[in-house]
């Protein structure tokens, strides 16, 4: 446990990882073969049972409803320091707290729940954020902070992958380390479950929705820099060794932010919105791509001792196994997000012809971009990384329109180039590539929305500012995933910063595999990859930065307002789980 993050007091202490690893072999060993376990390697995975695709219907929700605008809305009230007399989790107290006064209150329910993925598949148990998978929505707006109490209502008795102690983490809000879902700061329904029916052990997240650099007496202080803005976050669990199978068994969902210039109506009157396809749910709409392994069943499958990474032989958008959309003729803005364990995709969009649409880039990781990228023709992106386009369905009435995959990968190491002609698994791939989801547009109507020339300013990289360089190798040793020849110890940092410094830091792959690189708390700037200038879509601020075998990119990152531990990992979510992870803490 972290030092800074005061452990559970519940009566389970802490495992190690090779007690974890034990108790994880001894709950696969009772688990009912057909549900959860399968030993296969994580190569390219059997088809697994047939699907008819295109059947089933594309969720979208629309915003979660807050419990209230006062403290009282949540029961108990929140407070200032942990309240473990009824039932939350040891943390330190919240630094925002005062700052920013909390103006809406949530419940957020982690449990079982059932779920289909298609209905040719069986109805099966998922554990899910309020029970449903992806979790809910949350639609949000910078200067209006909030609070989101999450309880733990998985069965402590659970069986299959996973673990029943959560930690979750919003990717990657600007937020106090102990709102950040460290992968110590895991907490169990044990204590309280069985005594207080319907209410598990829980834990409040303060949110403070400011900007970065509010300490910065140019900006605002309550706000800072609304160049620092982010759109499209994601929240997750993160516990310690298991986040790998509690992500893949429901455990993630959507986080937006909107302010007055990524407004969210595209009516709005102000000058600065920019009046991109809006309304969550209608004309803006997440998209969670994920790839599942089902057995010969049709239930989830997961090798929790696989330690390279998951490859699934069916492809999910939203909870869903290849879906259809039915869309207006007009411009929708579309969210991607790649929440697979291990695999990577470059989508493009075509006809029933397999002809490339073209369609507008506007933001990378969550964050828009300076300008948007007109009449690009694919997405690319890595595990946890995020794609905003714009898509003009208008002349396309009556017809249908596909999102697909053309990238390879048949096992863990990552990508290893674009379809040409791949073969037929399942009906999945074509010589365009794998059919992910299907548009049925509808007729043109009318469209008042845009995409303007200039998006979001993008802050000046400084690099006066910087007061340190570090190198960072992301490679393994003995089959162990390591950083810098260093296995993960969440017990102590393995550097610190100073609050309101800038340093660079150079990331490299080492090997043959991909790696994901994801970075809590800020984000950063790519000033070279390979030593050449990044490409147009990663000019902007990101939190992930992939790493292909061999490849060193340098990035500019600054380190403001919050204090505490934060944590760096390959976000292959398997290599995580085997230790390539390192905490660093900002310091005064």
């Amino acid at each position: 446990m972290s030092t800074l993050h005061p452990p559970d007091d519940s009566v389970f202490p802490a495992l190690s990882r090779r007690q974890s690893l034990r108790l994880a072999s001894v709950a696969a060993s009772v688990t009912a073969a057909p549900l959860l376990l399968d030993t296969a390697e994580a190569k390219d995975p059997p088809p697994g049972p047939a699907t008819t695709p295109f059947l089933e219907n594309l969720p979208v929700y629309t915003a979660k409803m807050a419990a209230g605008i006062t403290p009282n809305s949540l029961s108990p009230p929140p407070t200032q320091l942990s309240n473990t007399v009824d039932g939350e989790c040891g943390r330190t107290s919240h630094q925002g707290l005062v700052s920013w006064p909390t103006q809406k209150f949530y419940n957020l329910y982690v449990k079982e729940g059932w779920h289909s993925f298609h209905r040719e598949l069986p109805t099966q148990k998922i554990w899910g954020y309020d029970g449903i998978l992806p979790g809910p929505t949350f639609v949000e707006r910078y200067g209006v902070p909030s609070i989101v109490r999450i309880y733990n209502d998985l069965p402590v008795n659970s069986v299959g992958f996973g673990s029943p102690e959560i930690s979750t983490h919003l990717h990657n809000l600007h937020c106090a380390s102990e709102s950040d879902g460290f992968t110590a700061d895991y907490y169990s329904s044990a204590k309280y479950g069985p005594n207080l029916t319907g209410a598990g052990r829980f834990k409040d997240h303060h949110y403070p929705h400011c900007y970065a650099g509010y300490d910065n007496p140019v900006f605002d202080p309550t706000n800072g820099d609304p160049r620092e803005a982010l759109g499209t976050l994601w929240y997750h669990d993160h516990r310690v060794d298991f986040t790998a199978p509690n992500v893949y068994r429901g455990l993630a969902g959507f986080y937006l932010l909107f302010d007055d210039i990524d407004s969210g109506n595209e009516r709005d009157t102000n000058p600065k919105a920019l009046c991109l396809p809006s309304g969550v749910g209608r004309y803006d709409i997440p998209l969670m791509f994920q790839d599942c392994r089902f057995n010969s069943s049709g239930y989830l499958a997961f090798d929790q001792f696989e330690n390279k990474g998951l490859l699934g032989n069916k492809f999910c958008v939203n909870g869903k196994v290849q879906p259809k959309f039915n869309v207006d003729g007009r411009k929708y803005r579309f969210r991607l997000l790649n929440a697979s364990v291990s695999r990577f995709y470059e989508f493009y969009l075509t006809n029933g012809n397999g002809v490339n649409i073209p369609f507008d880039y506007i933001a990378n990781d969550g964050n828009l971009l300076e300008k948007p990228l007109r009449g690009v023709r694919k997405v690319r992106l890595a595990c946890a990384e995020r794609g905003d386009i714009v898509v003009d369905f208008a002349a396309h009435a009556g017809t249908s329109l596909y999102l697909v995959n053309r990238l390879i990968q048949t096992d863990g190491r990552g990508p290893e180039g674009s379809a040409t002609n791949p073969r037929d698994t399942a009906g999945l791939l074509t010589k365009a590539g794998t059919r992910i989801m299907r548009f049925d547009v509808g007729a043109q109507i009318p469209d008042v929305s845009q995409v303007p020339d200039t998006l979001r300013a993008q802050p000046p990289i400084n690099l006066n500012e910087v007061v340190r360089k570090r190198s960072f190798e992301f490679d393994k040793a003995n089959e162990v995933w390591t950083v810098n020849n260093k296995i993960f110890d969440a017990s102590q940092p393995t550097f610190t910063v100073k609050r309101g410094s800038a340093e660079i830091w150079r990331l490299r792959g080492k090997g043959s595999w991909h790696h994901p690189v994801h970075i809590h708390m800020e984000e950063g700037r790519i000033l070279s990859r390979n030593g050449k200038p990044p490409p147009a879509h990663e000019l902007g601020r990101k939190d992930v930065f992939e790493l292909a075998p061999d490849e060193e990119v340098q990035v500019f990152i600054r380190f403001r307002d919050f204090l505490g531990a934060y944590m760096m990992h390959c976000h292959n979510l398997i290599h995580e789980d085997h230790a390539m992870m390192l905490r660093f803490d900002i310091v005064p």
